[in-house]
């Protein structure tokens, strides 16, 4: 059975070499890709038609647009990088504030509060 199997991937890898030849060689696109792809889709992915801001009138009528909403000014996302050891801390720290029944405790919120109580005057020079 592993034979047969090794077999017919070998029969499809040069049925597929043949095709792409056949198109490269005679600048043509076989009967075989021809078949393979819807002309009209094809012509549309390629004349970017799919990624214009203004979509036809039939995709339009399929898919529906949500409003452009303004993006929060309050808050920002960011990346920081933290030592594995204190991020674990963190983590820690979270769950435990939700075995607690803080139940919308997670990072942010934690790292938020510990900003609220830093004493500028505290921190140690070699930060």
């Amino acid at each position: 059975m592993r034979a047969d199997t090794d077999h017919d991937d070998q029969d499809r890898t040069s049925d597929r070499d043949e095709g792409m030849e056949a198109m490269s060689m005679d600048g043509d696109r076989s009967s075989e890709a021809d078949g393979l792809f819807d002309r009209d889709e094809v012509e549309g992915v390629l004349s970017g038609s799919f990624y214009r801001a203004e979509a036809s009138s039939s995709a339009r009528s399929r898919t529906p647009v949500a409003p452009e909403r303004a993006k929060p000014t309050h808050y920002k996302v960011i990346c920081i990088s933290m030592y594995t050891d204190a991020l674990a801390r963190l983590d820690a720290m979270v769950v435990e504030l939700k075995r607690r029944g803080f139940t919308k405790a997670n990072r942010s919120a934690l790292i938020r509060h510990a900003l609220e109580r830093v004493d500028l005057d505290q921190v140690p020079r070699g930060l």
